[in-house]
């Protein structure tokens, strides 16, 4: 069921008339600011990819946008990745069985749609952001590998996402730098690259050209609705009026929505990447595998970034989990070069230059929390799921769902509701 927008009569503001944001006169009637308050149609907490890009498609529609960040802009998750655009289902989503890969092609609309969005995301905000889209890998090392690829490939075209299954010869003519161990892969076009340090300042100059205000060095500190606008404050004393508030926070999302008093499932994830020395042109392709977590991808100045989903291990105080503190880097994963080596030799010849953790956040079903949540008048979240990947579909959806309560595509699957039992009141 549609939620209202912003303002709208209905279930979350029930008898309020006043317009939803981006309605003519919807930016000043109705509210009234008590005290030395800083007032906003919507306040965006989180600097990364995603809440700059929802500055941005909030902005453009004639919202007033006020989005603060803790850090520095691209500090965490969206500057940290290693920048694939991978729309086939990944490693994580496919090797617990054909139940749980079942669930999570579930999003696969929303992979369609981003890569739509990724092909013309640099015309939309005037500059370049890397983004190389010249297809994309996903290899298969045993018989065991095939049959998963096979399994997701089904999943995949009944969504119709373009893969096509290789076999060995097709798979080698198509990728002569790959091991003999490779016996085959599926194949999917639309698969590639974007530079991560360029996509989220590319949203936040746009953003910023559309009257949005986006400060960094701001930590959230107490958040309250007191039954009009949300009301908030920071820990340099500023205060702050909001109609609306988005989490954007990665895994920072449930720490916030606390100060609220909303309970998420968000699980945060420490993850470690790997670069090498660069080198002639060699993987033209985003390289993922079907059986491990591995991917593989070269940059335009030659480096070869090595991820995948690679452990990194939380720093903790008195057994509670630092989520400031940079992830320590575990022996296993810093030693990913060898393990890219056995499906693309040439990589063992390259020496690395930087191993380096980050963070990121998943709920427990693997799909992305993304809508208002429940009981709480509009206060809308979003986290979780391929993050980097989805950003730009994620961020257009839920402005949309901000401004008018309706979305392009359907996100009732990836609704906070769905754990709705955590907030019972």
């Amino acid at each position: 069921m549609p939620t209202p927008g912003i303002g709208a009569p209905g279930p979350q503001t029930p008898g309020v008339r006043t317009p939803g944001i981006g309605a003519p006169g919807s930016q000043t009637p109705g509210v009234r600011t008590p005290g030395p308050t800083d007032p906003t149609d919507v306040l965006v907490v989180g600097g990364g990819l995603l809440g700059c890009a929802l500055a941005y498609h909030l902005a453009r529609a004639g919202a007033s946008v006020r989005l603060i960040e803790k850090d520095q802009l691209n500090r965490h998750a969206s500057g940290q990745n290693a920048g694939s655009l991978h729309f086939q289902l990944e490693y994580r989503m496919i090797q617990h069985g054909p139940t749980v890969a079942a669930r999570a092609a579930e999003a696969l609309p929303l992979h369609l749609d981003a890569m739509h969005s990724w092909a013309g995301l640099e015309d939309e905000l005037g500059e370049p952001c890397g983004v190389r889209r010249s297809g994309g890998l996903m290899l298969a090392e045993s018989p065991e590998d095939m049959a998963l690829l096979a399994h997701k490939a089904h999943l995949e075209h009944a969504h119709g996402l373009d893969v096509e299954l290789l076999d060995a010869r097709a798979t080698h003519e198509r990728a002569p730098y790959l091991s003999d161990r490779v016996i085959g892969a599926a194949w999917c076009p639309g698969e590639g690259k974007a530079n991560p340090r360029l996509v989220t300042h590319a949203y936040a100059r746009a953003a910023r050209r559309h009257g949005a205000r986006i400060d960094t060095g701001v930590r959230l500190t107490a958040l309250r609705h007191d039954g009009r606008q949300w009301l908030a404050e920071t820990a340099g004393g500023r205060r702050m009026a909001a109609r609306a508030v988005v989490v954007a926070a990665g895994v920072w999302t449930g720490e916030v929505a606390a100060m609220a008093d909303i309970r998420l499932p968000i699980v945060p994830v420490a993850l470690t990447m790997t670069v090498t020395a660069a080198a002639p042109p060699l993987i033209p392709h985003l390289v993922q595998h079907a059986g491990r977590r591995l991917s593989l991808k070269q940059t335009e100045e030659g480096n070869v970034l090595i991820g995948g989903g690679r452990a990194a291990k939380f720093v903790q105080h008195a057994g509670a989990l630092d989520l400031d503190a940079r992830p320590e880097l575990r022996l296993d994963s810093v030693f990913a070069g060898a393990d890219a080596a056995r499906v693309v030799p040439a990589v063992q010849r390259l020496p690395v230059l930087r191993v380096w953790s980050g963070a990121t956040s998943l709920a427990p079903d693997q799909l992305p929390l993304l809508g208002p949540v429940p009981r709480r008048p509009d206060f809308f979240v979003a986290t979780g799921g391929s993050g980097f990947t989805l950003g730009p579909t994620y961020s257009r959806l839920l402005a949309e769902q901000v401004l008018t309560g309706t979305t392009g595509l359907p996100l009732d699957d990836y609704s906070p509701a769905r754990f709705g039992a955590l907030n019972f009141v």
